[in-house]
């Protein structure tokens, strides 16, 4: 056994530096974090100055207790893993049980970071260490907790007052709002009509376009027209006065330089992935992952390919400009290549924390070279961060942009712009997406012909366009990062896991990859907003983040940071628990009265989601509800779209056999009805439309398929069926596969008792959906316990059916427990 342990994060990446170190190293990963917060109330302490109370995560222990084994047999032992502040949690904790389970006593313990994984990056790292940062610990300790308090203590709020199951972040509700906000901005935006004015200029060596810019001696603004009448007699007024043609009144010309884009951080690189390759921040994350633990590359053997992909620093490394500058200097000349290197500075405080900008860790390792070794993702995202990287230490670009202004009589003027690029510079290899077009987007790569103050271009025609101001765009993906970066909300490496939280818990939906905030979203969003303004205000998530920086300096403490924070929260929590109504809490709407029956018709916030209501509790008649159709919203939906809602359940006419065929609405969606049974509508189906031979062609359908659904029944509960996934064998409790030498039809009642009896029980289902089964060691008893039970089962059958009642009774807790868990899990993680 080596008697150096070294540990790191990934099996990737233990597997590729394990080659790089030798046989004196033994390298293990963790698998991500080994310990976390036990997901029960009191983990985090207030009264004992904020005491964390941790366990092994369940899915690592066997990780952990083989870095033990391990740890026992080595001298010296080195944490090595990610080089942020979660990196060295990880190191701490994996510290912390090694030195609970008495295996550090007389081993040396080294830190060691490095942010790339290539032979000399690692084993100057392992060269030099350094011990364990307890503030960058302490930083991630109190953002641990204060996620934990938050969600610990506001998601049971929500689920009392809003809906079952929700829950509550402190920086993804911040993020929540910032959507549901823009969502608000759109549906109260009016549109304005204004009108542009244009000349097509017939120059005789090339024709162009200008725009309108002073009309009769006033300067031209977007709304001075906003009718057609009045726009058109200012065109008709201009073609008068210019007579045919407009002469030049000034040509003015400007050089003006555009400098190279620093190389990435986290949040550009998941914004220009977004915007370039239509990647979601959590695959871009994922695929840079794969190219930073390291690619397969031939004879080279395993190379992590980029730099540590979660970082807010821009700067490069001596060694990583030198070897940038030598790759410009063989592929784009001297000419790309500027006198000094550029440098970058960060606008992040923090940005120490990780030592580098992502760029490639060897630049020689050209896109077009390696691209065979890549599959399509990772060639895309490489060579996104290597081009970046390289244009970032190019030569600045050289534009040139010329401004014609041209008389049109009566003191009105027209211009036209063109933008050409003299020397292209960085621009030859890379240049920034953008979220929207300006008009000096507009004018770029546009070329006007050469023109001399007082000279006479003829004018083709004068054209008068109407248009109409558009709401501000929902989030994309990248807007969405670049504005918590700049509001600070969050910090790049956990956009990602902030974004997946939103979509997971249905807050949002991605409509056409801009973020929607869904009914419950907006619930959530306003019932914050509006009890928990605090918390979610944008300056104070900000300052709380600026503070977690300043522990992870150093230059806090954690505990008093924490102690600040609580109780006004905890304050704050329990006046709300008692004091906010549940209808206002979910953003009903009251809106109008129903014309048959007086009756006052609402939209409000249910289990399975928004609905419709004629009536109330209290009146003699019960309310009757309807669900929201499909893309519509309790916040905008009108009384007319409500009472439509109210025309189902409908009834379309009979069967031959004098049925009623029906359709309405259930909880799994629109259906037709026939009797006892209910047959699915299509996707392209409307229940408010669908007509009654269509209807009975999906009657027919699905007694079709009831008919074909019994392949084999031996009149004693054991049925040979048609599922879903194929055919399978049941008797009622359990069900079993059919192996695949079998042919269904041919199956005897033998051979199916005896797949059955080799079958797995069923597991019960629980409150909340899910299988309410034990975990861990208790989890592995009980089922010991279940299995010595089915052997005595027939024995104790007619017993077992009499004391049913003491027997469900005595399994409900369990069931409510798990659930329990379950949900505390859900808010601990938010």
């Amino acid at each position: 056994m080596a008697k150096n342990l070294l540990i790191v994060e990934s099996p990737a990446k233990a597997k590729t530096i394990n080659k790089y170190l030798g046989k004196d190293f033994h390298v293990l990963a963790s698998y991500g974090h080994v310990r976390d917060l036990v997901p029960k109330e009191g983990a985090v302490d207030p009264e004992r100055h904020f005491a964390m109370n941790y366990e092994v995560i369940e899915r690592n222990e066997k990780h952990v207790d083989a870095i033990a084994k391990a740890a026992k047999a080595a001298d010296n032992l080195y944490l090595a893993t990610d080089l942020d502040r979660e990196g060295e949690a990880i190191s701490w904790h994996i510290a912390e049980i090694l030195r609970s389970r008495k295996l550090l006593d007389g081993k040396a313990l080294h830190r060691v970071v490095f942010s790339e994984i290539t032979p000399r990056a690692i084993k100057e790292a392992v060269a030099h260490p350094r011990a364990l940062s307890m503030d960058l610990v302490n930083a991630q300790q109190a953002r641990r907790a204060l996620d934990y308090l938050v969600g610990f203590n506001l998601s049971p709020v929500l689920w009392r007052k809003v809906q079952r199951g929700l829950s509550a972040g402190r920086v993804q509700s911040p993020a929540l709002r910032m959507i549901v906000e823009r969502e608000e901005e759109i549906e109260a935006f009016k549109a304005r009509e204004y009108w542009t004015i244009e000349a097509d200029c017939a120059h005789p060596d090339q024709g162009f376009k200008a725009r309108l810019t002073r009309l009769r001696g006033k300067k031209f603004e977007q709304f001075d027209l906003t009718n057609e009448a009045d726009a058109q007699a200012a065109r008709e007024a201009l073609q008068r006065s210019a007579q045919g043609r407009l002469v030049v009144a000034n040509v003015e010309s400007k050089e003006r330089k555009r400098r190279p884009s620093p190389p990435f951080t986290t949040s550009t690189l998941q914004q220009e992935a977004a915007r370039k390759l239509g990647f979601s921040t959590s695959r871009t994350m994922k695929i840079a992952q794969g190219l930073y633990e390291g690619v397969a590359l031939g004879d080279e053997g395993v190379v992590g390919l980029i730099t540590y992909m979660r970082t807010d620093a821009v700067s490069l490394s001596a060694e990583a400009i030198q070897e940038l500058r030598e790759v410009i200097g063989k592929d784009f000349g001297a000419r790309a290549l500027p006198e000094q290197p550029h440098f970058y500075r960060n606008k992040s405080k923090n940005a120490q924390e990780a030592h580098e900008a992502i760029r490639p860790t060897a630049a020689a390792h050209r896109p077009r070279d390696i691209a065979h070794f890549l599959n399509d993702e990772q060639r895309k995202l490489y060579e996104l961060i290597w081009k970046r990287a390289v244009a970032s230490q190019m030569q600045h670009a050289t534009l040139n942009t010329v401004s014609v202004d041209l008389d049109a009589g009566g003191e009105s003027m027209f211009r036209a712009s063109g933008t050409t690029v003299v020397d292209p510079g960085f621009l030859a290899v890379y240049e920034e997406g953008r979220d929207a077009r300006n008009a000096e987007d507009e004018d770029e790569g546009r070329k006007l012909p050469k023109m001399a103050i007082g000279e006479a271009v003829p004018l083709a025609a004068i054209a008068a366009d109407q248009h109409f101001t558009e709401p501000p765009p929902r989030y994309s993906e990248a807007s969405l990062v670049k504005t918590l970066e700049e509001y600070g909300i969050g910090r790049p490496s956990t956009y990602a896991s902030i974004i997946q939280v939103l979509l997971n818990r249905e807050y949002v939906i991605l409509d056409s990859r801009r973020f929607k905030p869904t009914d419950v979203g907006r619930a959530v969003a306003k019932f914050l907003s509006g009890h928990f303004s605090q918390y979610v205000d944008y300056d104070f998530t900000a300052r709380l983040e600026d503070e977690l920086d300043a522990v992870s300096r150093g230059e806090e403490d954690w505990v008093p940071l924490l102690e600040k924070f609580w109780k006004p929260f905890k304050a704050t929590v329990d006046d709300k628990s008692e004091s906010v109504d549940r209808s206002e809490a979910t953003g009903a709407r009251e809106l109008g009265s129903d014309p048959q029956t007086g009756k006052p018709v609402q939209v409000r916030l249910g289990r399975y989601g928004p609905f419709a209501q004629i009536g109330t509790k209290d009146d003699e008649d019960k309310p009757r509800f309807a669900s929201l159709r499909p893309g519509q919203s309790m916040h905008t939906i009108t009384l007319a779209q409500a009472l439509e809602l109210f025309k189902l359940p409908r009834t379309l006419g009979k069967t031959e056999d004098g049925e009623d065929i029906t359709v309405g609405v259930g909880r799994f969606g629109p259906f037709v009805k026939h009797g006892a049974m209910y047959a699915s509508l299509k996707p392209d189906d409307d229940p408010y439309t669908i007509e009654l031979p269509r209807a009975l062609e999906l009657v027919r359908e699905k007694a079709e398929l009831i008919a074909n659904r019994t392949i084999k029944d031996f009149g004693n509960g054991i049925q040979v069926l048609n599922g879903r996934y194929g055919p399978y064998i049941t008797d009622g409790n359990k069900n079993a596969k059919i192996p695949k030498d079998k042919e269904p039809r041919e199956l005897t009642e033998a051979e199916c008792a005896e797949l059955l009896a080799a079958a797995p029980d069923r597991p019960k289902r629980g409150r909340f959906g899910k299988a309410a089964t034990g975990k861990g060691k208790a989890g592995k008893a009980s089922k010991s316990a279940a299995s010595s039970d089915a052997a005595a089962a027939p024995a104790r059958k007619a017993a077992a059916k009499k004391a049913a009642p003491r027997k469900s009774a005595a399994k409900k807790a369990p069931v409510k427990k798990a659930a329990a868990r379950k949900l505390a899990r859900k808010a601990a993680a938010s």
